[in-house]
């Protein structure tokens, strides 16, 4: 492909080297004649979507824990105090904010007696299905297809990835798991169809020759990869071409995109050096690629979503934070209990206060994100107003593995309608799935009148003038 055609950019502008293909940034080059084109106006329109899910439940999900307002503030409306609550690392962006507190995921619940018990090997492939998984351990799966693919199969099949699947945890997607369930469902949010689970990438070394290693051939990747050079050193050549054709601005964010990449690719080398040195690691059986500190390899992630958005790449991401049953310790958090012990807290409050700690200290690495994000300018906004990016879990109460008061919240998007700077609280009873429903319908999936087991729209604003209402 041509890197620049007549007098304009095409959106869709690829520099190609050897082993290397770079997707550009938005440039004010691409504006024909001083105005967006058709296609190019969809391509900066589309919403992008991040689903995140941060496994097994919160400790506000408790029934002391929800008194002491652990996951949702105790004011419905505008005007919430974050302080005591998980959330209170996102104050900064509150007017990106949108919390739907008192859900249930009522698919992720066991329906017949074989089922009872088998709560972790269900919830995560019912997240973003809203749908009950078949119980079984061999390959006939059967569940939904997930919010994340109804949108890539929809607006991203114009992009050179229509979606990706990132996680953090390993995960092993083959075999039985327990209670008669196959781990691809404990492993696997994202649905291309009710009985096609989508691969997940953990190495951000895989993520990132996927979205700009995927140029030439196969040797000629692998021989750019043993220089130890940077991705961008073989396309230095049309780099200088193209930016003697762009004007000041374009120039100046061309490069700061460039430096971000190079960044990038940086920090992916030094953890592989790190973790090829024969010093001992935390995670001894991960790839070399993949980070021993959880927050290091959670923002290079967030990295590698913001620049694949960027360059519009992909516009579909789903996250896999956690794996149910891990033992993860995260000192930073302020405790030294596992993961999966801490969410077992026998309803003890100094437990149930530890495993919110844990909690906390998951919702503080999404600041950094969300920062990525407002600096990426495209068109007349920034990328955070572009992107919705939801948050959640399909488990409520870890301790008794139910669904109900289930935590979800939903940051950025203004693009797709959403207001932020609210806190809602759902009816009892309210399925998940209406809310879902309504993110879809936010997203640019008008004609969709039921998701998963929804029983109609759930409103994601209220007047801004309206008083805010108090109590849970």
């Amino acid at each position: 492909m041509e890197f620049i055609t007549g007098k304009h950019l095409e959106r869709r502008t690829f520099i190609k080297g050897m082993g290397a293909s770079l997707a550009l940034p938005f440039l004010d080059a691409m504006v024909p004649a001083g105005r967006l084109g058709t296609a190019a106006r969809a391509n900066i329109e589309t919403p992008r979507l991040v689903a995140i899910e941060m496994v097994h439940g919160a400790a506000g999900c408790n029934d002391w824990g929800a008194t002491q307002n652990l996951w949702a503030p105790a004011q419905v409306g505008r005007n919430f105090d974050l302080t005591p609550s998980s959330l209170e690392p996102l104050d900064a962006w509150r007017e990106y904010l949108t919390i739907v507190s008192n859900t249930d995921v009522r698919m992720a619940e066991a329906f017949e007696a074989p089922e009872i018990g088998g709560d972790h090997f269900r919830s995560s492939a019912v997240f973003l299905t809203q749908q009950h998984p078949k119980q079984t351990e061999g390959s006939d799966v059967y569940v939904g297809t997930s919010l994340d693919q109804i949108h890539a199969q929809r607006f991203g099949q114009d992009t050179p990835i229509p979606s990706m699947q990132l996680c953090i945890e390993n995960i092993n997607q083959s075999g039985g798991c327990a209670y008669g369930y196959t781990c691809v469902y404990t492993d696997s949010i994202s649905w291309a169809s009710p009985t096609e689970p989508l691969p997940v990438i953990r190495d951000p070394r895989v993520a990132f020759e996927q979205l700009f290693g995927a140029g030439g051939s196969a040797e000629e990747r692998a021989l750019r990869r043993r220089t130890s050079a940077s991705i961008l050193d073989w396309v230095t050549d049309r780099v200088a071409r193209l930016q003697r054709e762009l004007g000041p601005n374009d120039r100046e964010r061309l490069d700061r995109y460039l430096q971000n990449v190079r960044e990038l690719e940086r920090r992916i080398q030094m953890v592989e050096a790190q973790n090829t040195s024969g010093e001992e690691r935390e995670l001894p059986a991960a790839p070399a690629g993949v980070p021993d500190s959880f927050e290091e390899h959670v923002k290079l992630m967030f990295d590698l979503q913001a620049l694949a958005f960027a360059s519009d790449t992909t516009r579909v991401f789903s996250f896999k934070m956690g794996r149910d049953s891990s033992a993860r310790v995260f000192p930073e958090s302020g405790t030294d209990k596992p993961f999966h012990p801490a969410s077992h807290h026998g309803g003890r409050e100094e437990a149930i206060l530890d495993f919110a700690k844990i909690n906390k200290y998951h919702i503080s690495m999404l600041p950094y994100f969300f920062e990525k994000l407002a600096s990426i300018q495209e068109g007349d906004t920034h990328l955070l107003d572009k992107t919705m990016i939801i948050y959640g879990s399909p488990m409520g109460d870890p301790n008794l593995h139910n669904h109900r008061r289930a935590p979800l919240f939903v940051a950025g998007g203004r693009q797709a309608g959403m207001q932020g700077n609210v806190h809602l609280k759902a009816p009892d009873g309210t399925p998940m799935a209406n809310v879902m429903l309504s993110l879809l319908h936010g997203l640019g999936h008008d004609d969709m009148d039921s998701f998963g087991d929804s029983t109609g729209d759930f409103p994601l604003s209220m007047p801004v003038t309206s008083a805010p209402a108090q109590g849970l």
